[in-house]
C-alpha cells in the first residue's frame, strides 16, 4: 500500500512512533510540540516504501473567504524526516512522496504549503526538485564536538571579558524548578517582546509555557541568570537528538546593560558538553538577516553557520493566482504565500 497516511494529533502513539524512529529530528517535529499550535490543524503526512518513510509535518489552514486551504509549518525549524539517512532515500520513495503529496493538497483543496526547514539537519535535500527550496539566511551553532576550551576560543573578545565580569560581579545561572521561577520568566519574556515590539507570534499564553517545559516528548530547560537572589534574565533551551537549541529568551530592562544573557548561553555551551551533544543551535537574526543587532549578538560566540532555508509550494496556480488578484496584493512582493502578504 504505497498511498500516503495522515496522523492527526488524536493518533498521539502513532505520531510520536514515527518521530523516534527518524535518523534526524528536532522537537519542532514533535506532537507535544505541534499540539500548542492554535492557528490549524496540525497533521503529520507520512509516506513508506517498503520498510523506509519520509515524514512532514504541517499545519493546515482555512484561507479566509474562500473555500480552500493552505498548509504552512510550526515556529522554528520543521521540514521532513526520515528513517534513514537523507542521502539514502531512494529515487522511488522521493518520486512517491512528491507524487502522493500533490495528490493529497490537490484532493484537500490546499493551495499552497511553506515551510522552514531545519539548517543543522540539511533536510531540504528531500524537497529538491518539488517547489522551491529557498536560502534566507544563515544560523549560528557552537559546535560541541570540538575542545572545550577551543570552544571558548571562537568566543569574540569582548564576550570574554564581559562573562568573566558578570561573574565577578555575583551573577551566577541556576535551572529553573519552581512554578514562582518559570512564572518570573514568563514575565521577563512578555516584557522584553514588548520593549523590542516584536510581532504577535512571538507572544505565548502562559499555558504555553507550562506546557512546553513539562511536555514528555523532548527535555526543555529553562536556565536563569540570577545577580544575589534576583532573576535577571532567562532562556528557554530544547534538547532533542543531540542538538540543543535556544528557543525563548528575555532580560529585566534596568539588567540589559550588563547582558546576562551571555553568562547563560557560556552556561548553557557546558551543560551540552556535559550532556555530550553535537551543537548549541543559536539561531539566526530576526526575519531572516543576518545584518541585525541579533545575529551579530549571536555571532560573538562562534564562528559555525548553517545555511536557514524555507520550502514554498504551489498545487494549484490557477487558484492561486486568483487569489491573489481576490486580495489585490502586491506580485512584487517577497511573501509567501502572498495573497497572505
Amino acid at each position: 500500500m504505497n498511498s500516503i497516511r495522515i496522523i492527526k494529533l488524536s493518533e498521539s502513539q502513532e505520531w510520536s512512533n514515527i518521530i523516534t524512529n527518524s535518523v534526524n529530528y528536532d522537537f519542532y517535529h514533535t506532537l507535544d510540540y505541534n499540539v500548542l499550535e492554535t492557528e490549524g490543524e496540525p497533521v503529520l503526512l507520512v509516506q513508506s516504501l517498503e520498510d523506509a518513510y519520509i515524514a512532514l509535518p504541517i499545519i493546515i489552514r482555512d484561507i479566509p473567504e474562500s473555500d480552500f486551504k493552505d498548509c504552512t509549518s510550526v515556529y522554528g525549524y520543521a521540514g521532513p524526516i526520515s528513517n534513514i539517512a537523507f542521502d539514502q532515500v531512494s529515487k522511488a520513495l522521493l518520486d512517491l512522496f512528491h507524487n502522493n503529496v500533490l495528490s493529497f493538497f490537490k484532493d484537500s483543496k490546499i493551495v499552497s504549503c511553506f515551510s522552514r526547514l531545519h539548517p543543522v539537519f540539511e533536510n531540504h535535500k528531500m524537497l529538491d526538485g518539488f517547489g522551491k527550496t529557498i536560502s534566507l539566511n544563515k544560523t549560528i551553532a557552537i559546535d560541541l564536538n570540538l575542545p572545550i576550551d577551543l570552544q571558548r576560543q571562537k568566543y569574540r573578545k569582548s564576550n570574554k571579558y564581559e562573562i568573566n565580569k558578570l561573574k565577578k560581579n555575583n551573577f551566577s545561572v541556576i535551572e529553573a524548578t519552581t512554578n514562582e521561577e518559570i512564572d518570573q520568566f514568563i514575565e521577563i519574556y512578555n516584557d522584553t517582546m514588548k520593549r523590542v515590539n516584536a510581532s504577535d507570534n512571538y507572544f505565548f499564553t502562559k499555558d504555553y509555557f507550562y506546557s512546553f517545559l513539562k511536555n514528555d516528548s523532548f527535555d526543555a530547560k529553562l536556565l536563569l541568570a540570577k545577580k544575589d537572589d534576583i532573576i535577571t534574565a532567562g532562556a528557554i533551551f530544547t534538547v532533542t537528538n543531540k542538538v540543543m537549541q535556544y528557543h525563548l529568551a528575555g532580560t529585566k530592562a534596568e539588567f540589559s546593560r550588563d547582558t546576562p544573557m551571555k553568562l547563560i548561553l557560556d552556561e548553557a555551551r557546558l551543560l551540552g558538553n556535559t550532556l555530550d551533544l553535537d551543537y548549541l543551535h543559536l539561531g539566526g537574526g530576526v526575519g531572516g538577516s543576518d545584518e541585525d543587532s541579533l545575529y551579530k549578538f549571536k555571532s560573538g560566540f562562534s564562528d559555525l553557520n548553517f545555511n536557514y532555508k524555507v520550502w514554498q509550494f504551489i498545487s494549484d496556480q490557477e487558484v492561486y493566482d486568483n487569489l491573489v488578484q481576490l486580495k489585490n496584493k502586491d506580485t512584487n512582493s517577497g511573501f509567501f504565500p502572498l495573497y497572505r502578504a
